[in-house]
């Protein structure tokens, strides 16, 4: 694995001054009795290898660096599903997308009509099978994390890319966010002012909204630096249109990267814009005296897209992983993940442990000393116990159902499971007969899901496989079927 850019900060400060300052904070933090803040950024788009802490030398990322410093990276962080609204559910509700019954970004689009099924009879003649069709909202009757936070004493808001609901009935504020400046779109009709959102007001001409929403930020804090808060701010970054700051931009024309891998200029000076709203929030935490009491959580929804075009090159490129956004290999839902929790975590820490996006909800709850409802079902489980030092967690496996065809990403209907250092994607239709078709990759020896195992494993599939019958079962997911219609060729 790439040697992370934290030994920057390991080597100027000295592994006896980060544990000096963490045992010092943790003295600091048990002697008062006030709950946490807590900062929740999310990316839009932001790949695994898009930023110096996870190896990227063609970006620059300084301040997910001092991020980096102040908390635990993890190395097996994953979004629930490879496209943004099903993720983003996963994080309001704690629960898997396939639970939902949202599976595609399609929460910017009128609900369906009522009563309509969420499985067709059949499909057009060239899909080998029936696929579902994503719900387009998230239902009221789930009690967010925002509704648990606020219930519990907290002062919540929301700001930027919400994506979860295109009614206003299913908007921030009817989801537990009292403070709500959030938008249904998938990404931002304009980077540059004026937006043309519905919820956002224009600003100034050429105000970038990644600034934007890092101005709204801080005013806030500034606002609410007496309160405890929970404070999402999801950024539209680097989500397209691939719209960039030319003054940035034309910093990284010219430029290479080392590995020969990434190379957008636009992408990059995006990049740089969201690196530069997490140095304001640190810097305005560090102002108003707040660093010590709040916890910052920064993770993204899916993997970089490599997909769409940009300058004649993809705006991102994932490698070592295998895939990006919108497709089921790793480099769709391996995330970069950092978690900042002053006299807790130990500074310039690093986990390998598996996590995933539903565990965010468990996680906070027990953070901010909220209990959960008693009839409350949580898929993710809470990973406290890893921020406190503990190097497992008390989980079988993590689950993955993508059962759509992407063309744009040659993303074939799948559910994977990872346990350990083994992955099995169960590929409906892709079998003889349009049975299932499988792939069996070992992560810790074959990052890139370059070698099948499947045909040489046959009893390890098999032992995977059912926990993705007994998963699909307990969420009940809904599964592509033959395609009565289907036409080969």
């Amino acid at each position: 694995m790439t040697d992370y850019s934290r030994r920057d900060f390991v080597k100027a400060a000295g592994l006896g001054l980060a544990s000096f300052l963490f045992q010092n904070s943790a003295r600091a933090s048990q002697s008062t009795k006030k709950k946490p803040n807590i900062i929740f950024i999310l990316a839009d788009d932001l790949g695994w290898m898009d930023s110096t802490v996870y190896g990227s030398e063609y970006y620059k990322t300084p301040n997910l660096e001092r991020l980096a410093s102040r908390g635990m990276l993890f190395t097996n962080a994953y979004a629930a599903n490879p496209l943004c609204s099903p993720t983003r559910a996963s994080i309001m509700t704690g629960k898997y997308p396939a639970r939902l019954g949202i599976t595609t970004p399609a929460c910017h689009l009128p609900p369906l009509a009522k009563g309509r099924p969420l499985l067709a009879k059949k499909a057009a003649p060239g899909q080998k099978m029936v696929c579902p069709i994503s719900r387009r909202f998230l239902p009221l009757e789930e009690y967010t994390i925002g509704e648990a936070l606020r219930d519990g004493g907290y002062k919540t808001a929301f700001i930027g890319k919400w994506h979860l609901g295109h009614e206003s009935k299913y908007w921030p504020r009817e989801q537990g966010f009292e403070y709500d400046l959030g938008a249904p779109n998938p990404g931002p009709p304009s980077y540059f002012s004026p937006y043309k959102f519905e919820t956002i007001k224009d600003g100034p001409a050429g105000e970038y909204i990644t600034d934007r929403v890092t101005d709204e930020t801080l005013k806030y804090l500034v606002e609410n630096q007496k309160n405890i808060f929970f404070l999402c701010l999801w950024h539209f970054a680097v989500h397209a249109p691939f719209q960039a700051k030319e003054e940035i931009t034309k910093t990284y024309r010219g430029l290479k990267d080392p590995r020969g891998k990434q190379g957008c200029p636009i992408m990059a000076s995006m990049v740089q814009s969201l690196d530069e709203s997490v140095g304001r929030v640190l810097d305005k935490l560090d102002e108003l005296k707040l660093t010590d009491d709040t916890i910052i959580i920064f993770t993204s929804d899916n993997g970089g897209n490599m997909y769409n075009k940009v300058e004649g090159t993809t705006p991102t490129n994932n490698y070592p992983l295998r895939g990006g956004k919108g497709n089921i290999y790793e480099g769709g839902t391996r995330e970069p993940c950092l978690i900042v929790w002053p006299g807790v975590v130990e500074p310039g820490s690093r986990c390998d442990e598996i996590v995933t996006s539903i565990d965010f909800y468990p996680t906070v709850l027990e953070m901010a000393e909220v209990p959960k409802k008693k009839e409350q079902l949580l898929d993710g489980v809470s990973i406290v116990p890893l921020l406190k030092g503990k190097t497992k967690l008390d989980r079988e496996a993590i689950f993955c159902h993508f059962p759509h065809y992407i063309p744009a990403t040659k993303n074939l209907p799948g559910t994977s499971v990872r346990q350990g250092d083994w992955k099995l994607i169960r590929l409906y239709g892709e079998g003889a007969d349009r049975s299932n078709g499988y792939e069996l990759y070992n992560l810790k020896d074959d990052m890139s899901e370059n070698n099948n195992l499947a045909l040489e494993l046959p009893d390890k599939v098999k032992q995977l496989d059912a926990l993705i019958d007994r998963f699909l079962s307990d969420t009940n997911a809904i599964i592509p079927i033959k395609n009565p219609a289907y036409r080969p060729g």
